[in-house]
């Protein structure tokens, strides 16, 4: 095919392309107009009952080779349809956007400067730094799980909670994720702290005394490379947190134990940093959230996490995420999760950016239950670097 042919070609899909664009074009006007009617006689935006009627009958107009591709196309333009006319219906606005509406109004404008926060684990942990990165001078109260840290915040025994959400070798924390899903608390803040894993040991232990390893499952996950090395059997111990690992070994007195712990331990425990950095990769960061029992949304927040479990039909997560493509929402997370007592149905974990004043996030916020069997919007927030 010569060049001329392909301009001629370009030039027919230009006209049809004129041709789609004003029909849409009217097609919306024509869905404004149903807005209209709807809002007038109390009918809801989502009717599931006509749209699935209507993908039918495109899919069957469009004949066997465009059937498929037509119904997605229609899918598509549907939940473009309905953020538009919830757009044009303002005050239809559904509880949960009013709740956000309301702390984004009600948050003071600046962020605490020493509340009383939870963190797991004792002093030095990593949680510690996390807060002192939130806050410039907080009053810490340490819990012995990340189950009470969230029960001291749900009962209003401190304002915030600090919890690992996940490491950037070591993947997810498992239990905080299922303790935002199964508890009211919302994310207000973000950070990462850099890792720095480190052998520490009692005064005069040398490395080939060492017989017993004890830190946090994630921190031995993230040293084992190093573990391995050592080239014989090491018994392996897990602890609530690295901080409380340290404690243990200081505690202990003993000659053949060491903690995987950070350089602040060793100073704050008065133990050796036999081996330092050990862990598998330089670039080891943990993200930290703030949580708090109302929601609270402080100028800045362009960032969101949801939680959602859509129907176990074929199409029904693509339908989710093409809200995200309709509104031009950068989607930079999604985590899958089986659901208990469901074979091979799974939750999903979404975190995506976009300012919260934005019209597109109104639009999200307002619709996306309309394509889901369960959604829990878990806070909006900015990163703390």
């Amino acid at each position: 095919m010569g060049s001329d042919s392909l301009n001629e070609l370009r030039k027919a899909i230009d006209e049809k392309d004129r041709a789609i664009v004003k029909l849409f074009c009217e097609r919306m006007a024509t869905a404004a107009e149903i807005a209209k009617y709807k809002k007038e006689n109390g009918r809801a935006v989502y009717d599931p009952v006509r749209e699935r009627e209507k993908l039918t009958s495109v899919e069957k107009m469009a004949g066997d080779e465009m059937g498929n591709y037509t119904k997605q196309l229609y899918s598509l333009m549907f939940d473009l349809s309905r953020s538009y006319q919830n757009r044009l219906i303002t005050a239809e606005k559904t509880v949960l956007y009013r709740r956000i509406l309301k702390a984004i109004d009600e948050t003071p404008k600046l962020f605490p400067k020493s509340p009383t926060v939870a963190c797991q684990g004792t002093e030095g942990a990593y949680s510690t730094i996390a807060a002192e990165k939130f806050f410039s001078s907080p009053s810490i109260e340490y819990v012995k799980t990340f189950s009470d840290v969230v029960h001291a915040v749900d009962t209003g025994y401190v304002k915030y909670g600090i919890l690992p959400i996940e490491n950037s070798t070591a993947g997810e924390v498992s239990a905080v994720y299922s303790l935002l899903e199964n508890n009211d608390v919302f994310i207000t803040r973000e950070t990462r702290v850099k890792i720095d894993h480190n052998l520490l040991v009692n005064p005069g232990v040398l490395l080939s005394d060492v017989k017993e390893i004890i830190s946090h499952e994630q921190a031995i996950n993230q040293c084992r490379k190093f573990i391995d090395s050592l080239g014989r059997e090491i018994k392996i111990t897990f602890a609530a947190n690295t901080a409380v690992a340290a404690k243990y070994v200081k505690d202990s007195e003993r000659k053949d134990i060491a903690a995987l712990s950070s350089i602040r331990c060793a100073s704050l425990y008065g133990l050796d940093p036999i081996a330092r950095d050990v862990q598998n990769s330089d670039n080891n960061h943990t993200r930290f959230i703030c949580i708090s029992k109302d929601i609270e949304i402080y100028p800045g927040s362009d960032r969101t996490r949801i939680i959602i479990v859509t129907s176990n039909t074929p199409g029904a997560l693509f339908k989710v995420l093409s809200k995200f493509n309709a509104l031009g929402i950068n989607l930079t997370s999604l985590m899958s999760k089986p659901i208990e007592g469901r074979d091979f149905e799974f939750k999903f974990f979404l975190e995506f950016d976009t300012s919260i004043y934005s019209e597109e996030f109104a639009d999200l916020m307002q619709t996306l239950d309309d394509s889901c069997d369960k959604f829990k919007y878990l806070g909006s927030y900015r990163e703390i670097i």
